[in-house]
């Protein structure tokens, strides 16, 4: 299906909104009338810019409050859409967008829209053109598709249609599959926007939080089957009011955009696919196939990009925790380190981090073990994640990465292969750490919490979900001691893939936005054990204030002594409703932003100990003022 963008989805003038939309691969785009407005191209000029970019301009919007008024201003309406007319055609553009009126001086009567929007339809139909009519979420008389349609099919004009916006319907609560009774040579355009769940104003709610397919809570393949099911063919079209997108860099949200849309299509083909009556509609509209997603087994490794001061604090945790250094890279100062499945690499080189205080720390790459790491990375790539170009040493392993939208690394890897496609075969092994005793059950990697940019976090989600095929499955806002912080929870099916993504809302208090937290969680078999063998070690873990275990003597049922030894050594508590239990704890952070936590899981629990957030940061920034780090 052709792809096209509302310039309102993009920031910057229009020239840099039309060259982002065609370097990234969109077929056509929405032209807003603002952006024409303020551009000091002509429209002709615009229309012939559009074609050397390989663009189709495939509507014109917004034309606001036509109908329903006193015949003096329907006059004066009729003048003004002729001249838009004229400017259409100029700018190469067949189909203007006309939504319904929110006029005060408009009345309901809907035997008079009729006949003003007929007189309309006729008036695009000696200029060439076609209007398509759209129900505004908050029109003051027609505000719901099936009433758009009504007055449409009353009409009964060949240059009349209707758009269907996914935003105007599913934030309504309409039921979309009404969408079915109508032919499909009548919707004349779709627009799609996602959105959050959200009790706001529908107006607020539309101006600023839409985000793109896959970002938000609506159900866009089950709206799209529907569209598809009348024998629409038109473009897919994406029109997003985001304050976010409004300053973000135009290249990056148009890429997020069309990714979004290359997503959409494929679950739109998966939801198709066993209903025969459909079957001819998916075929049709030709939607897009990619790899599917292969089978994740967990991570591989966790690499974290460390300064030396940071090196030596992150060594000394991990050796607390029963890692062992496993092995070196053959031609990278990174260092392994082991504990059973769990592998983290320390990198000294610091890649695109020379301006990094001293001491600091953040995960630069994750590694996840695929079942075919060719075909992940392919995967990836159709949905336009960047390759990252890699030099080997003799002897290095082929890995397959690309860059996440955050800046992370992301590897495809096979650390058990027979060859030397394991990505084991970069590093001098120590045979003897191999074999070395697991400590009280430290078994692998449960889960990488990620710190994300406002600008990216909605953008890293559907990387990360469409890239890997993971689902969400936890989202919440959680307050800290200075704002508040958004997260999201992702993972396959039997959770070997777990990711945290989260996000400071007002940058994150004192600390600057890109200093967000990152951190690795270990799973063990005995929390309580840890504790005490870091303690044993003289390994500080993060301090917890005695009203904490107070509060939770009050609200949970665990025993006093089990609260004791909680207090003791720093351990922190949350439980489901279906009796699963999370005991969890914190190391010190070496860096501004860096540190790890080991968890243990009981009673299927499958959270993250969001409750316990609040209580962790308050804690994290009284250790960063007591060491100097922010005052």
């Amino acid at each position: 299906m052709r792809k096209s963008i509302a310039t309102v989805s993009l920031s910057g003038t229009l020239e840099e909104k039309l060259n982002a939309a065609a370097q990234v691969g969109f077929d056509g785009i929405e032209l807003f009338e603002n952006d024409l407005i303020g551009c000091p191209l002509t429209p002709a000029q615009i229309g012939r810019r559009a074609t050397e970019f390989g663009l189709r301009v495939e509507l014109y919007q917004p034309f606001r409050d036509f109908e329903g008024v006193p015949d003096e201003v329907l006059r004066a309406n009729l003048r003004r859409a002729g001249h838009k007319f004229d400017v259409m055609a100029q700018l190469g553009v067949d189909t203007i967008l006309v939504c319904s009126t929110v006029s005060p001086r408009a009345v309901g009567d809907d035997t008079l829209v009729v006949d003003q929007l007929g007189r309309l339809a006729e008036l695009a139909s000696a200029h060439g053109m076609r209007v398509a009519y759209e129900a505004l979420a908050w029109g003051r008389y027609v505000n719901d598709y099936a009433h758009a349609w009504k007055l449409v099919a009353a009409v009964d004009h060949p240059s009349l249609g209707v758009c269907l916006d996914s935003f105007h319907i599913l934030s309504r609560g309409d039921d979309p599959a009404g969408i079915r009774d109508i032919p499909g040579e009548k919707i004349f355009f779709v627009q799609l926007a996602d959105a959050p769940a959200m009790h706001l104003d529908v107006l607020q709610w539309s101006r600023h939080y839409r985000c793109f397919p896959g970002q938000g809570d609506f159900d866009l393949t089950g709206f799209m089957a529907h569209v598809l099911s009348t024998g629409y063919d038109g473009p897919l079209s994406l029109e997003v009011f985001n304050d976010v997108f409004r300053q973000a860099d135009a290249d990056r949200t148009a890429t997020d955009a069309l990714r979004s849309l290359v997503a959409l299509e494929e679950s739109l083909a998966a939801r198709l696919a066993p209903s025969t009556s459909e079957l001819a509609a998916r075929d049709r509209v030709a939607l897009a196939t990619i790899d599917p997603p292969a089978e994740l087994a967990g991570y591989s490794f966790v690499e974290i990009t460390v300064d030396p001061l940071a090196e030596l604090a992150a060594q000394s945790l991990l050796r607390g925790m029963g890692f062992v250094p496993a092995g070196r890279h053959r031609s990278k100062p990174v260092q392994m380190w082991r504990h059973g499945d769990a592998r983290v690499l320390l990198n000294r080189s610091r890649p695109g981090r020379e301006e990094w205080p001293r001491g600091e720390a953040a995960v630069c790459a994750i590694a996840v073990e695929s079942a075919d790491p060719v075909r992940s990375a392919a995967r990836a790539q159709a949905l336009l994640a960047p390759a990252i170009p890699r030099r080997y040493g003799p002897g290095e392993a082929d890995l397959r990465a690309v860059a996440a939208p955050d800046g992370t690394s992301v590897f495809f890897c096979r650390t058990d292969a027979a060859d030397a496609t394991s990505w084991l075969a970069d590093f001098t092994i120590d045979d003897e750490a191999t074999e070395h005793r697991m400590l009280y059950g430290v078994s692998h990697v449960d889960y990488v919490a990620l710190s994300q940019p406002a600008f990216a976090f909605d953008e890293a989600a559907l990387f990360y979900r469409s890239v890997f095929g993971l689902r969400r499955h936890d989202s919440a806002e959680v307050a800290d001691p200075y704002g508040l912080v958004r997260g999201t929870a992702v993972s396959n099916e039997d959770r070997g893939v777990r990711l945290l993504l989260t996000m400071p809302a007002l940058g994150g208090g004192p600390l600057p936005e890109s200093a967000g937290y990152h951190h690795i969680a270990f799973a063990c078999e005995d929390v309580f054990a840890a504790a005490m063998q870091m303690r044993s070690a003289r390994l500080p873990t993060l301090s917890v204030p005695g009203n904490y275990y107070d509060d939770l003597a009050a609200r949970t049922n665990l025993h006093p002594a089990t609260i004791d030894t909680m207090r003791e050594f720093a351990i922190l508590y949350d439980a489901d409703d279906e009796g699963g239990a999370y005991f969890h704890f914190f190391t010190v952070m070496f860096g501004r932003r860096m540190f790890f936590e080991l968890v243990q899981r009981g009673g299927g629990y499958d959270g993250y100990g969001t409750p316990n957030t609040a209580v962790r940061t308050a804690a994290q920034y009284r250790q960063l003022v007591l060491a100097g780090v922010i005052g």
